[in-house]
């Protein structure tokens, strides 16, 4: 293999099309988060069949709910430095076998503690293979497409989340909670072998590991990215590792963008699994029949794979900080629609679908933003992080879900409450974009000085 010259892997990637070898990573990863949102979302589906088994209250729910949002959190936080240590591929592959395993555990739950504990070790696994498949992803693809690619992939996870309940809504009467909880266990162990075989390790990390046996594995990854029989260059990472991923997040000029991010997260995932982990309950609380919800929540996460992928291309386009903050912005006002829309089923599926589209669509593509924004050395921690924040936010709505049904809210009270969060994170997303203009004109002042020297 010849040289031509050193370039930085991100000049590279950024220099040409994006090769089939690239798409194959996307889509590996696109089914990976669709798994992941088929396991997260058919426990909210097939709450009332396990309500009915062991004759629990709907409040007695929330520390099912809550375990499993717990165990997401705790998983973030734990692999996402993990993989900026031994590799991305790594971490993905063990993610995905515990949550595939212990999914597979959990449909054999003889009682209800059982179950709860062996969804929060499943949580550990979602926890670490989302913000790493994002992560992976991420350093894949060209920063003129990096967007809308990252939310295209991610949005198999809104594809999982509308399948798995659609499944679980048919099925459940049929094979029961636990032949779903066992079906959404396989899939993951089905998929290992693929990602064994197929899925490369980040071409980035392995240059920032400065290794000779892994910059031979640089070069056959970016011959298969050029084609056979192109020349390849000497490439760069065109950084430094840092020494700890977990202090990079807070070090100047860094710190005010990822607590920023973190809000965002929390205020998010707060809205977005209040909604979806109890969606199925309140409508039937409302005498809407459980197919009927399934079809309703469903809406939800059509609307948020379609706006995924149309926020996405936005953000590629204009400032993302902005079009992610309007957004949230919109879904508030779609939140309003949603709480006094009445009986009307066709209203009340249309501004389920708007708000999934703002709401979910919007966080999809605060992932893409927060692989933007940190360096390759701490991409992985600062992703998982800021899913960590949302997480808590996702526990608090969870939990909140049961509280306010406990405490006789009705359906419209509960929904209207969630307009609160939604500008709260359109105001962060706000404040972010100011503060990178500010940092991007601080950098230009610096280095017009530097020319001038």
């Amino acid at each position: 293999m010849h040289s031509a010259g050193t370039l930085r892997i991100d000049q590279f990637i950024d220099s040409r099309p994006v090769s089939g070898f690239q798409k194959r990573v996307l889509l590996l990863c696109f089914f990976i988060v669709a798994i992941d949102g088929l396991d997260t979302s058919c426990i909210g589906f097939i709450g009332p069949a396990i309500r009915a088994h062991w004759h629990l209250t709907a409040a007695a729910l929330a520390p099912l709910f809550g375990a499993g949002l717990a165990g997401l959190m705790v998983g973030a936080l734990c692999f996402g430095p993990m993989a900026d240590k031994i590799g991305r591929k790594k971490v993905l592959v063990i993610s995905v076998l515990v949550f595939g395993l212990a999914s597979l555990v959990s449909a054999c739950a003889s009682t209800l503690q059982i179950l709860i504990a062996m969804r929060f070790v499943t949580g550990l696994g979602l926890g670490g293979a989302m913000p790493n498949a994002i992560t992976l992803t991420s350093e894949y693809c060209p920063t003129a497409k990096r967007s809308g690619l990252v939310t295209l992939m991610f949005c198999g996870f809104t594809v999982g989340a509308a399948l798995g309940g659609l499944m679980s809504a048919q099925l459940v009467g049929v094979i029961g909670w636990q032949g779903v909880l066992a079906i959404g266990g396989a899939l993951p162990l089905l998929v290992v072998p693929f990602m064994l075989a197929f899925l490369p390790e980040s071409v980035r990390f392995l240059l920032l590991s400065g290794a000779k046996k892994d910059y031979r594995r640089v070069e056959a990854i970016a011959s298969r990215i050029v084609g056979r029989g192109k020349t390849v260059p000497r490439l760069s990472a065109g950084e430094q590792a840092a020494r700890s991923s977990v202090k990079a997040l807070f070090a100047p000029g860094v710190f005010l963008g990822t607590m920023l991010l973190w809000t965002t997260f929390f205020m998010s995932l707060l809205v977005v699994y209040l909604l979806t982990s109890w969606m199925p309950v309140l409508l039937a609380s409302a005498g809407v029949s459980l197919k009927e919800a399934s079809l309703i929540t469903m809406m939800y996460q059509v609307g948020a794979t379609i706006g995924g992928v149309w926020l996405g291309r936005k953000m590629d386009r204009f400032d993302p900080q902005r079009v992610l903050g309007w957004s949230y912005v919109a879904a508030a006002a779609l939140i309003a629609l949603c709480a006094f829309s009445g009986d009307s089923r066709v209203l009340i599926s249309l501004s389920v679908f708007g708000v999934g589209f703002f709401i979910s669509g919007g966080q999809i593509g605060g992932y893409a933003l927060a692989a933007a924004y940190y360096a390759t050395s701490n991409r992985a921690t600062g992703v998982a992080w800021s899913n960590a924040a949302g997480r808590v936010g996702s526990v608090l709505g969870s939990m909140l879900g049961g509280a306010m049904l406990g405490m006789g809210f009705e359906l419209r009270g509960i929904i209207l409450l969630l307009i609160i969060p939604a500008l709260v994170a359109a105001i962060a997303l706000f404040t972010l974009e100011r503060v990178r203009r500010t940092q991007g004109s601080h950098t230009s002042v610096k280095l017009a000085s530097a020319v001038a020297e």
